[in-house]
């Protein structure tokens, strides 16, 4: 929930493959995507570029309930974040959501829930090999795996590793100067 529209990410292309340009062939691979790495994919839905987190990888076996992760058997634990900090970057848009520390195994990060309905319970499942499930950290307003299924690993395009910059959009493209050359998590 802590991107923002406006916002320019920096992208880690070659954190796991090494792929020819302008053809997607890849030529070495470099490692897999860790659960809780911040990742671009194509949506296996529209081939739409997206940002979202890893929370299952292969093996890996999930369910939500009531928008409750449970990683492996274990059910992931929430505690309370700072609203005020978390509502005054995010901006107005914020103004009712209800925000989170996530603790997925070893990687905790907040999320956010903003009470536009929440989604559907996913029953227990094994994440296949080669593929992974990502979800949005915005959790009431993301289309991702609980939508369109699982991530085939060569549509993962890279890692998501900081924001380079950030414009305003509502107000004239106006610098978000505090956001520049910042860290993602």
């Amino acid at each position: 929930p802590t991107l923002l529209v406006g916002d320019r990410i920096v992208v880690d292309k070659l954190a796991y493959d090494v792929k020819l340009p302008f053809t997607g062939t890849r030529l070495v691979e470099r490692g897999d995507p860790a659960r809780g790495d911040i990742v671009t994919c194509s949506s296996p839905a529209d081939g739409t570029r997206l940002v979202k987190r890893v929370a299952g990888v292969p093996g890996d076996v999930i369910a939500m309930n009531g928008n409750r992760l449970t990683v492996n058997g274990n059910v992931v634990e929430y505690a309370t974040a700072d609203e005020a900090a978390l509502r005054g970057m995010v901006g107005p848009e914020a103004a009712g959501w209800y925000f989170a520390l996530e603790g997925l195994p070893g990687h905790p990060h907040v999320v956010a829930f903003s009470g536009g309905g929440q989604r559907p319970d996913v029953r227990e499942f094994r994440v296949p090999a080669g593929h992974y499930f990502l979800l949005g950290d915005n959790r009431d307003q993301s289309a991702d795996s609980r939508w369109f299924g699982f991530v085939a690993r060569e549509d993962i395009g890279g890692r998501v590793v900081g924001l380079a910059g950030s414009l305003d959009i509502k107000h004239r493209y106006r610098p978000r100067w505090s956001r520049f050359f910042s860290a993602v998590s």
